[in-house]
């Protein structure tokens, strides 16, 4: 190869350091920031190819521009009412100013310090505000509140939050037994005061039904005696009409009752004269007693 071929090689060369040096490319996915001399001069968020000054005098940062995972070590928290929780949430942030995130914390890592304490801080200022039960029942409103709080804090480095999520919140071990305690003690009186409530309505409904019956059998008692009274009175007025149409009939008989009564059953034994009246109607036609 000749001078002259060496030479084009030479300035192809040359060329090709400079392109590769002067230029670099932005992913879609990242910021770039250039920096003269180690201080940022110049922010880039548009993807495709850039122009800068060789080494030294420019250089290029790259930072995520995609949304990034925060995981928060789970803290201890008091709620308002005195109860610990143990409290595990994580984050999700992204890089929306590389200068002042470079200017601020300039790496990944020590942001993510920076912000986990941030989030430790609101979450303790945000549910300890709170009583337990509003801890379980308004998570989403926490949760919001925590969000706007830790994105306030994290706007100095350049930062957003793009939400916060309490994955639980939860007594710690050594308080769950006693709380399962408290929790039965008080079902168990809830419970008491259920069956206790419940006897009572039945002993009021058991006595007005026992009055009900008693007034019931004392009314229907009542219309049986009119109705016993009111036939005895009939029967009476019959017996004495009787007697007074026909009395021989009617001693008759009244006779043959009695002689039904006094030889019911196994009585059929009778110490008496046999001249009596009482068995008028049981002699023959000669006045001898019948013998049957």
């Amino acid at each position: 190869m000749n001078l002259l071929g060496r030479g084009l090689l030479a300035l192809v060369a040359v060329v090709l350091l400079i392109i590769a040096t002067c230029t670099f490319v932005v992913d879609q996915r990242e910021h770039a920031l250039v920096l003269a001399f180690g201080k940022p001069k110049d922010a880039i968020a548009e993807p495709g190819l850039h122009f800068k000054l060789p080494p030294p005098f420019n250089n290029v940062e790259y930072f995520d521009k995609r949304i990034l995972p925060l995981e928060a070590d789970p803290s201890e928290v008091l709620a308002k009412d005195q109860r610990r929780l143990v409290v595990d949430a994580f984050a999700r942030w992204k890089i929306t100013d590389p200068l002042k995130f470079y200017q601020t914390v300039r790496t990944e890592s020590l942001a993510r310090q920076r912000l986990d304490t941030i989030l430790t801080s609101s979450i303790k200022e945000v549910v300890g505000d709170v009583v337990f039960d509003e801890v379980l029942k308004k998570r989403a409103e926490l949760m919001e509140r925590i969000t706007k709080d830790v994105d306030a804090g994290a706007k100095e480095f350049g930062v957003e939050i793009v939400d916060v999520r309490i994955r639980s919140a939860d007594l710690p071990p050594q308080n769950l037994e006693a709380t399962y305690q408290r929790m039965q003690t008080e079902r168990e009186r809830e419970a008491a005061d259920f069956r206790a409530r419940g006897e009572e309505a039945k002993q009021i409904k058991q006595a007005e039904a026992d009055r009900r019956a008693v007034e019931l059998t004392s009314e229907a008692r009542r219309k049986s005696e009119i109705i016993q009274g009111e036939a005895d009175a009939v029967a009476a007025k019959t017996f004495a009409d009787a007697f007074g149409k026909d009395p021989e009939f009617y001693n008759f008989y009244r006779s043959l009752i009695a002689y039904e009564t006094a030889l019911d059953g196994n009585n059929s034994s009778i110490v008496m004269s046999p001249n009596s009246d009482f068995f008028e109607y049981l002699r023959d036609e000669n006045g001898a007693s019948s013998k049957k």
